[in-house]
């Protein structure tokens, strides 16, 4: 797909203006909230909101309500795209003002960062019951163990394992199993639980879900258990967790459906209020993984929050160009 002549020029109007190409530099970093950006950019929110109103109608950014939240990101593809990822490429790396709000950005980042970590250290030890949110926790499992079934797989990953609960509940179908998570008291309370299993093949490491260090196809069963609703990029986990993901193996998504709970975000550090099966089936797609498909389970009372499994799978032909 082209672009006539008038709508690359309606696209140049929209991104030449100061703000405009700092918020457009920004967002190619990550998504960020209305909120996040006014901060960041030093003005007011409507004033922002103006501006991102014009990236929006022309094309450049897309806007996502997200709770009481709206959050914006890049458009991912297409000639608008790409004549942003040109105009933010010819500009000098050490530009003063884009070097600034980097930094003011890395702020907000580290900010985040803290208040989670800080939560994650408060709550480890009752970290199961804060989960289970409303939602049978059984029922969840009993899904979650349909969805991956019986194996045996020859490398389980757990990407933000937490307590270590998936290790537990599927360890004894993989030969070997690796958990990783940034909390060092949730890490501490995983070796309990995975030694109390017996699992003598569970390693247990720090590690960080965005960039894992692991080589490609490194497992044939990898799980996102509960941990994209806390992540500032969660697209870019998937695109990591679909990375590790070995030819024929699976990869399982289990998170909130979207809701309205915006106690989650103020009290329990959520970010984002559930995800869509559209947002999700793109993002796995995205990364080169097939045969999705999604099971909904319902709270088990009106207020709670429905939990979705996502499953995909890799195919073997398909890895090289993904990797």
């Amino acid at each position: 797909m082209s672009l006539t002549s008038d709508q690359a020029v309606e696209i140049m109007r929209a991104a030449g203006e100061p703000t405009r190409l700092r918020i457009l530099a920004l967002l190619k970093r990550e998504e960020l909230a209305v909120l996040e950006l006014t901060r960041v950019l030093g003005q007011s929110q409507p004033r922002v909101s103006r501006h991102l109103k014009l990236l929006t109608d022309a094309g450049l950014v897309e806007r996502f309500p997200d709770g009481a939240w709206v959050f914006y990101r890049l458009v991912g593809d297409g000639p608008a795209c790409r004549m942003v990822e040109v105009m933010l490429a010819v500009i000098v790396a050490d530009d003063e003002g884009l070097a600034r709000d980097a930094e003011r950005l890395a702020g907000v980042r580290a900010e985040r960062a803290d208040q989670a970590a800080s939560y994650f250290a408060d709550n480890a030890e009752r970290w199961d019951e804060i989960r289970a949110f409303h939602t049978s926790e059984t029922a969840v499992e009993a899904a979650i163990v349909a969805a991956v079934g019986e194996g045996p797989f020859s490398r389980l990953i757990d990407l933000g394992t937490g307590s270590g609960r998936m290790l537990t509940l599927l360890g004894t179908r993989a030969a070997s199993a690796l958990g990783l998570d940034l909390s060092r008291q949730m890490l501490n309370i995983a070796r309990s639980r995975v030694a109390e299993a017996g699992l003598t093949a569970c390693e247990l490491r720090h590690g960080d879900i965005h960039g894992t260090g692991l080589a490609s196809g490194a497992a044939d069963l990898v799980v996102v258990h509960q941990v994209l609703h806390y992540l500032s990029e969660p697209a870019a986990a998937v695109a990591e967790a679909a990375r590790l993901t070995a030819p024929g193996g699976k990869l399982l998504i289990v998170d909130f459906a979207p809701h309205e709970h915006e106690f989650l975000r103020a009290e329990h550090r959520h970010r984002r209020l559930g995800f869509s099966d559209e947002e999700i089936s793109r993002w796995l797609q995205g990364a080169g993984l097939a045969r999705i498909h999604a099971t909904a389970l319902p709270p088990a009372t009106g207020d709670g929050v429905t939990v979705k499994i996502w499953s995909a799978e890799r195919d073997a032909e398909r890895l090289r160009r993904f990797a």
